[in-house]
This record gives structure tokens, sequence and C-alpha cells, in this order.
């Protein structure tokens, strides 16, 4: 199936469900501070260099490879995916590890595509299903659920750089900014089609003129950190542009044409003229007003004049320039029509189209390549924002391209996409126990990388597992309690607490993300800042996060509640409650061993406290109590609860 031309992309309006409350459009002058300068040569007095066969045959340029999947060459092969990567086995002589079990398979989906532990009722009812497709099924349930929009949203408000402030010194909240990631979370529930998807979000505001949900989605745009008190308001206009069209680039093109702001690409055939040409189509949208935060693009009706900057310095103008695509990613030559005497710019429509047209060889591999890491902790390409000269070209290039073509013939449906992925053979592999020798970087997937949890995806399943974790969807973002240690970092009313106990409790992507300050467990667990584009996470391993698991009052109170949970139906602690335990922590029953071994630190815990001789209220007691237990023994099997949260099988995949 050969995707639509971009000639013909048309933006259906969202469902219902995305419509909400008309926002203000943030409409400011420019500074009054302006720059004296002479007139600006013309565009045709540009000079930079042009580009050549060398420079389009880099990979990422050529066009889209139409080549048919390999013959499988194991039993087990479900998709092309299969045929793909088992294609590289066969080359490289490697065998692939054995399926993985049933529940090790249902918590690496229930993860990945809701970001949750599977429920003890759902693993049983998934056991107890015999049909050859429960696999599909299942899937199908996840992708359906809320939960599923919920955590793959938080995958691009990282590369949005969302935060609900501004950052910098004041660090001044935002009050809009929440509806941003609700339209991220609705539209990929909604499993919106990508080319709309980014079309809704450079350009929401000309394609669905009055709508106030296609506004709200331009809001990436202007995600960036900013300074709304400088003094040179006309230096914060340049630095917003160049932050925006950086961005733009990088995680839509995978192109870091923001190198080019002060002088040519040094290694990626990017001119500085095509950076500040690029930039020339947003400029019309953004216009800034000082003490004000930037909110939404806003189309003035007659377009400035664009200059490019001469070595970035806002204050050197340089020739005109028009708007137009970076030349390397434009192999089509497509260009943008220059708009009637006073009429507004046609750029970011033109831009819409452009991003989703056939011929563009970037824009369908870039996402594919993120949505494959989502899945595998790495994407086919290693430098998922930078397909550039200097990047990691992929380690399985007729695969990325079959995805690519795949994703725009499925009507560029990331859940379509994801769904290939996850009931691939090569996704429901066992982990590798040992590193292997002949893949020890797992580029061949011989086996499956084993995960660290994000910060979020830790903090939802503590309170999922202990039976706390609010269904509540939406709305502005939630201050829960921080330490009293951190709070005094922080400025006076910067962080005021939700007063509805219940709110504490709602799901890591709606607590309030502010700049200057992240939620004790995602920055141990590496959160970004929301300061620049963030397509990886790190992952290190500090000691601070196993002190924020151990000793943290979020910790000791999903513990408390966990074990509160368990004990609320049972009379006294046996191996049916290690059996439960088991099974909301880790999504499997325990064995006989691993009972013993709780039962036997129970009752050390049990012992302990006893003869520390502390009042019930300074003991960590279950919560609701349960009134058949002593105050030691019910304490105690709060600390088995501790434990099992601080576990390497619970923090992270297999």
């Amino acid at each position: 199936m050969t995707p639509p031309p971009a000639a013909r992309l048309s933006i259906r309006r969202p469902p219902r469900h995305l419509t909400a409350v008309t926002l203000f459009c943030l409409v400011a002058a420019a500074s009054a501070l302006a720059v004296t300068a002479t007139a600006a040569p013309p565009e045709s007095q540009l000079t930079e260099p042009a580009l050549n066969e060398s420079d389009r045959d880099h990979w990422a340029f050529r066009p889209l490879r139409r080549g048919a999947p390999p013959p499988a060459h194991f039993p087990r092969a479900r998709n092309a995916i299969d045929r793909w990567v088992g294609h590289h086995w066969r080359r490289r002589n490697l065998q692939p590890t054995p399926p993985a079990s049933p529940h090790t398979y249902f918590r690496r989906l229930s993860y990945d595509l809701r970001g949750l532990p599977p429920t003890p009722r759902e693993l049983a009812r998934w056991s107890t299903q015999q049909a050859p497709d429960r696999a599909a099924r299942v899937v199908d349930q996840m992708l359906a659920s809320p939960a599923y929009g919920e955590h793959v949203a938080q995958h691009w408000l990282d590369l949005a750089r969302f935060a609900e402030t501004d950052g910098f010194e004041h660090d001044l909240v935002r009050k809009q900014a929440w509806r941003y990631r609700d339209w991220v979370i609705d539209a990929l529930n909604a499993d919106l089609p990508y080319d709309q998807f980014m079309a809704l979000q450079v350009a929401g505001d000309k394609l669905l003129p009055g709508d106030p949900q296609a506004e709200i989605a331009t809001a990436f745009c202007l995600a960036g950190p900013d300074m709304p008190d400088i003094n040179s308001q006309q230096e914060r206009l340049h630095n917003v542009l160049n932050e925006l069209t950086s961005t733009i680039g990088s995680v839509l093109l995978g192109l870091q044409i923001g190198c080019a702001q002060c002088h040519d690409h040094k290694y990626d055939p990017i001119s500085q003229a095509d950076f500040y040409r690029f930039r020339a189509i947003f400029e019309p949208a953004v216009a800034v007003k000082r003490n004000q935060s930037l909110s939404l693009l806003n189309e003035r009706k007659t377009p400035p004049v664009s200059h490019l900057m001469i070595r970035g310095d806002w204050r050197r103008r340089g020739p005109v320039v028009m708007p137009a695509f970076p030349r390397i990613a434009n192999p089509a030559a497509i260009a943008i029509a220059a708009p009637s005497p006073g009429a507004s710019s046609g750029g970011r429509l033109a831009l819409s189209r452009w991003l989703a047209d056939p011929a563009n060889p970037l824009t369908s591999r870039v996402m594919v390549n993120r949505l494959w890491q989502t899945h595998f902790g790495h994407g086919l390409s290693r430098t998922p924002s930078d397909f550039g000269t200097i990047g990691d070209p992929p380690s399985h290039p007729d695969l990325l391209d079959w995805l690519a073509r795949e994703f725009m013939a499925r009507n560029w449906s990331v859940k379509q996409l994801r769904r290939i992925i996850v009931t691939s053979a090569t996704y429901r592999q066992a982990g590798q126990r040992e590193q292997s020798a002949t893949d020890p970087e797992h580029v061949w997937l011989a086996g499956f990388p084993r995960r660290r949890l994000s910060g979020e995806a830790l903090r939802d399943a503590m309170l999922a597992a202990s039976g706390s974790l609010s269904s509540e969807r939406g709305g502005r973002g939630i201050m829960a309690p921080l330490p009293p240690e951190l709070l005094q970092t922080l400025l006076k009313n910067q962080w005021k607490v939700a007063p509805r106990h219940g709110d504490h409790y709602r799901r890591s992507i709606y607590l309030f993300a502010r700049r200057n300050l992240r939620y004790p467990i995602f920055e141990a667990f590496d959160r970004p800042d929301g300061n620049a584009s963030c397509a990886r996470r790190s992952q290190s391993i500090t000691a601070p996060q196993s002190l924020v698991l151990l000793n943290s009052r979020f910790s000791l109170d999903a513990a408390r509640r966990l074990a509160g949970t368990l004990l609320q139906k049972r009379t006294r602690i046996d191996d049916t409650c290690y059996q439960e335990l088991f099974q909301r922590v880790y999504a499997r029953r325990a064995t006989s061993e691993e009972s013993q071994v709780l039962a036997a630190f129970y009752q050390r815990q049990t012992d302990l406290l006893r003869t520390s001789g502390r009042a019930p209220e300074q003991l960590a007691l279950p919560i609701p109590r349960p009134g058949h237990l002593d105050p030691a023994a019910a304490a105690a099997f709060t600390d088995v609860c501790l434990a099992a949260f601080n576990s390497n099988e619970f923090i992270y995949l297999d």
C-alpha cells in the first residue's frame, strides 16, 4: 500500500474528547529596543556550499528502500521483523534465546504499553487463555487502555522539553502548559495518525482555524525554556526562535541543524543559510512581550523580513532569507510559495505537508527508530536525534526502511507499528542471563536486553501494587508533598501542595513539572530537566537511587499501603500472603525457597521491633492498620513490602 501524497494530506478534526475550552492567544509586540543597522543584502548575495552526490549518499538522506523481507531462517518467526533480524543472526552465526516465560512477556508488555505492572487478576486471566492469538488480544487490550497514552506521552514530552514553568532564575509558572500535556495524551490514546500529530503541532492554528485543541497543539514549538524579563526582548526573540528551530530539526527530522546557527555545519551538509531559512518559517508566528510567558503560535498578518544573523549574533543582520526546508532533506526541491501581498505566511502549512511527503526520507525513519527505542532500550540507530554524518548508522538499515514504509502504509498509525514490534518473536525472546561475547551491546538482538524502569514507572508501579494509584485523568499539574529540606531550596510559594489528599496518588505524568526542581524519585532515576529536548535518557547507577527507594517518605508510604492491602482480608501472614505480594510486585508466583526467605526475614524483623520497645505511633504500621496483629508484627510486614520494592527484579525489566 502506497501512502497518499503530501499534497492530499487532510487534517481531520480531533475526537470530541480532545476539545476543551478555548485558550487565549498571546499576541505581543516586539521589544522597543531596536537594532540600528544598514540595509541587509538580498538573498541572492548569499554564499553557501553546494550539495554534491557524496552528501546525498549518506544513509539517512537516501530514498527509503523497497526490499522485501528475506526468507525466515528460524522456526519461531512471527512477522517481517523476525525475518530481517534472523537474517543477521544467520550471517553472524548467532542463536536466539528461547521465548520468554508468559509472566515475563506479559510484565514486559504491561510496562512498555501502559507503564504499569499487570494485576494478579489480569495475570490469572491471561494465563488461562489457550487461544493461539491470546498475546495479540492482550496487546490490543493494553493499546486500548487510557493508561497507554498516559505512559507513552512521557516519551514525547521528553522530546518536546515540556515543563510547566519558564526556567531560569524566577522559573515562572505557565498556567496553561498542562493543556498541551493533556492534548498529547489524548492524541496518542486516539491513535491520531503521526502525520497529523506532527502537522497540528507545527501549524494547528492554520490547519483548523478556531479549533482550540488545534491551537493548543502548537505549544510544542514554544515549550522550551524562556526568560520573559530579559532586558532585550529582541535578544529573547532571537534565542526563542533559534531554540524552536533546533528542536524541530532534531525531533522531527533527526538532524542537529542547531549547529548551523553561527556557521555552516562542520560535519553535515547544512549551511547557516539553511538554518535561517528554516527559522523563517516560524518567525511570523512568534512574538514576545516583556514579563509574559510564551504559550501558542500566533500568525501575524504581515510576515516580518527574515535575515541570516552573522555569526549567530542577534545584533548583526546579514542577507535576507526566504522560508525554505533544509536542502539536504528536500531532494525533490519542494519550495514554499511566497505569500500574496497583505496575506499571512503559508510557511507552516507548507511544512506540515512537507514533513509527511513520501519524498522526505527522514520523518518516518526518525519516528520508527524512536518507537523501536521505547521497546528495546535503544534504536536501530543509537543516535535517535542525530541521523547526520557523525551519528550512528542503523544496525539493520533494511529493517528500518521496511518499518518506515510500513508506518506510512498503515496511515502513520503508531499503535499499529507498536503492535507489529511487540508481537514479534524478536521482542518475545527471553533475556540473556550472561553477557554474550559475540553481541555484548545487544546490537543484533539475539536475546532481549534488560532495561531499568524510569522514575515515573517506578513511582506508578509502587502506587499500583499498593492499590493506591488514582485513576483520575487530566487537569492541572499536581504538586505532591516534598521533603522539607527540598522545599527550603525554592522561592516562596513555588510549591503549593495539592489540598486534596487523593491527588497525591495520581499518575506521575500529572505531577507538576517544574524546570528548576524535579520530584525526588524522578531526579534520582535520570528524568531530564526540560531545558533541552531529550532523545534518550541517561542510565546512571548512583547511591541516591537506593536511598530514595529505601528511605524516602514516598517509598515508606507505598510499602505501608501495600502491606495494608495484603492484610485487609487476612487473619495471618502465611504463604498465600507472600504469593500475592510476589504477584503484585513481580507479576509471578514465589518459589518455596523465596517464601521461606521472606518468612525468615519477617520473623527476624518482628523480633527486632518487639525488643526495641517502640510505641505504636513510632512504627511504620500498614495502612489501614490490621486489628488482629500486634504493632510489631504489622510493622515488620511493612518492612517485607519495602524490601520487595527495593529488589532488582522490581526495578528492572527482563
